[in-house]
């Protein structure tokens, strides 16, 4: 298949929480049901650098490399032959650059905003702080960690493990039209969380929907080292 994106995704913050099903579902696209870890549904805050983009194997001069901010939950396909594809649904991924957000909302229909964001990546004798910033009108809403500086493979059949392990994107295009498409890269390693900070208002920024989130305490964060991914250029619509 012909790949449409490639770039390094680094330094992977993933807060993970524990959120009531009935929320996700207006988000739902037709065709995907909620994939479940022990019971129960998860949504992520992500942040992690995005670079070295290349559109078809041509890099992208001064837009390579930013910040990327986002919100998903776990979803899962299981196709007629029995294949269960697990994948994520974004609610809003966020970036520093229009050109960028709009070539993505034009050609794929995501749901990417644009704000100012900054990050602070600091290496120390045996650990890493990592932290992104994104400004919502006047307010900077922030992620950090602070972890171990080796890195290790994740445990089979850990929460970690579903947590990164989705390998296809849905898109909801509308409410008979969901978009499917598969992202590649090696299973990452990650780094043990030694701290971690949250401050994000999740009422202003991605609605009403989350608002609980604002007094909720993740339920795991997680730091993978990322690596090159890839995205591939074929979008197949969903049938039922």
């Amino acid at each position: 298949m012909t790949v449409f994106l490639r770039a390094n995704w680094e330094d992977i913050i993933m807060a993970n929480y524990e959120i009531d099903p009935e929320l996700l579902l207006p988000y739902l696209p037709k065709g995907v049901s909620l994939d479940l870890f022990d019971g129960k549904a998860y949504i992520s805050l992500v942040g992690f650098m995005f670079k070295n983009t290349k559109l078809f194997n041509i890099p992208i001069p001064w837009f390579g490399s930013f910040e990327e901010i986002n919100l998903r939950f776990y979803v899962k396909r299981i196709e007629p032959d029995g294949q269960i594809k697990r994948g994520v649904v974004f609610i809003n991924e966020t970036i520093p650059y229009p050109i960028v957000a709009w070539m993505a909302n034009k050609l794929y229909k995501e749901h990417y905003t644009v704000v100012p964001t900054k990050h602070r990546i600091e290496s120390r004798e045996h650990s890493k702080v990592i932290q992104f910033d994104w400004k919502l009108d006047a307010k900077w809403n922030s992620i950090n960690a602070q972890c171990e500086t080796n890195s290790e493979p994740m445990v089979a059949n850990s929460f970690e493990q579903f947590i990164f392990e989705h390998y296809y994107g849905y898109t909801k295009i509308d409410e008979q039209i969901t978009e499917e498409y598969q992202l590649q890269h090696p299973s990452w390693t990650t780094h043990k969380v030694l701290d971690y900070a949250i401050d994000c208002d999740f009422k202003a920024m991605y609605g009403n929907s989350f608002s609980a989130l604002n007094d909720t305490k993740p339920t795991a964060v997680f730091i993978a080292k990322g690596s090159d991914v890839a995205i591939f250029w074929k979008r197949k619509k969903v049938i039922v």
